[in-house]
This record gives structure tokens, C-alpha cells and sequence, in this order.
């Protein structure tokens, strides 16, 4: 199903179809602030499994996932008051934030060393479909691993199409993924440099 959803100014009625996709354990396609995104609802195993299938990529390696807002990432991650700052200052943005998990999260999105990577992109359309959804959502490029990222939603259906259940097309995006800063300790330290600029860091 591809679903072409206002960037700017989200139909909810659209929204809402890809949401009930995801309740009932699907797997969906949708623009962030960076790339486009492949994710399912954080609760579900069936979807996550899937998505590592999609992806064939080593499910010792966690996804990341996208919360609603701040008082979100709390339920899942502990936020110290020097990491609530940094968030508070750059979030919505273009950044995966690296922090210990808490213990609602589940255990396929936390790394060996018991953290989680959070995201809370800046664009209207992942944001809808957490809010309406109501929990946070798995994401991770909408790519196979180690290959280029797929810039045209058109293109996602065309090569992922079969194994997604729905593609939101929210325009063509070209760019970077998410700059991955991990803040384990109140440790800042760049993982990945991407879309995000990181001279606000002392590295």
C-alpha cells in the first residue's frame, strides 16, 4: 500500500490508516528529517523480527526508535539533567542520542551494554504517526544493509515494496542519516557523523 501524505501538513486520515498497519504488526516505509525510515511499533516482536529479515542485518545490532517528545524518552531511557539539556536544545533535530535504556524497553532494542538509541525527528509525519499510534516507533534507513539509502519513495516500493505493508510518500529526500551521539555517562562522543552538525561539541 503506498499511502502520499502531505509532508507539511499531514491528512489524518491517511495517518491513521498506516497507524491501524502498525497495530496490527505491520511494517511501514515514512519520511524523517533525514532519510526515509523503515520502522514498526517498539512492542511489537513480529514487526521487529521482520524488520531485521528486511533489513538481513545482525539482530545483535539494535534499531533505534523515534519518541514524541521529551517526557517520552524518560519512560525509556535515563535522562540525566546534563543529558536533558543537550535534548531539550537539539531535539526535534537530526540526531540519534545514544542513552542507558530503562527497563520498558524491549529487549531487541537494547544493546549489550544496556542502551537504547532515541530520535525525535523534525518533520510532521513520524511525528503524527507516534502520537496516534502511542508508542514509540522502530527506525532504521530504508536501505539493506551496507547499501546506498533509497532517496525516492517510489523506488522503496519498487524494492521493498513486497516485503513492507505500507509506504507513506512524503516527497523525495536526499541527504544524510542522523548524527549518533552517544551521552552514556555524560560522555559526549560522535558514533556517526551525519546529517546533524556536532561543532556544539567539544570532539
Amino acid at each position: 500500500m503506498l499511502l502520499r501524505i502531505n509532508p507539511e501538513n499531514p491528512q489524518m486520515r491517511l495517518v491513521n490508516r498506516a497507524v491501524e498497519v502498525l497495530k496490527q504488526g505491520g511494517v511501514i516505509a515514512y519520511p524523517t528529517d533525514t532519510v526515509y525510515g523503515i520502522g514498526c511499533d517498539i512492542f511489537n516482536r513480529k514487526g521487529l523480527k521482520k524488520i531485521y529479515q528486511i533489513k538481513q542485518r545482525d539482530p545483535r545490532k539494535p534499531f533505534s526508535f523515534i519518541c514524541s517528545d521529551l517526557s517520552e524518552v524518560a519512560n525509556y531511557a535515563q535522562v540525566s539533567n546534563f543529558a536533558f539539556k543537550l535534548l531539550k536544545r537539539h531535539l526535534p533535530g537530526p540526531y540519534t542520542f545514544v542513552l542507558e535504556a530503562t527497563r520498558i524497553v524491549p529487549d531487541l532494542l537494547v544493546t549489550r551494554q544496556k542502551t537504547v538509541g532515541i530520535r525525535i525527528p523534525d518533520h510532521p509525519i513520524p511525528s503524527a504517526l507516534v502520537r496516534e499510534l502511542g508508542h514509540p516507533l522502530v527506525t532504521t534507513s530504508a536501505n539493506l544493509s551496507e547499501a546506498d539509502v533509497i532517496e525516492d519513495p517510489d523506488d522503496i516500493d519498487s524494492v521493498l515494496g513486497r516485503q513492507l505493508d505500507c509506504v507513506i510518500d512524503g516527497g523525495r529526500l536526499s541527504g544524510d542519516p542522523s548524527t549518533v551521539i552517544s551521552l552514556v555517562n555524560d560522555q559526549p562522543e560522535v558514533l556517526r557523523l551525519g546529517s546533524g552538525p556536532v561543532d556544539w561539541l567539544e570532539v
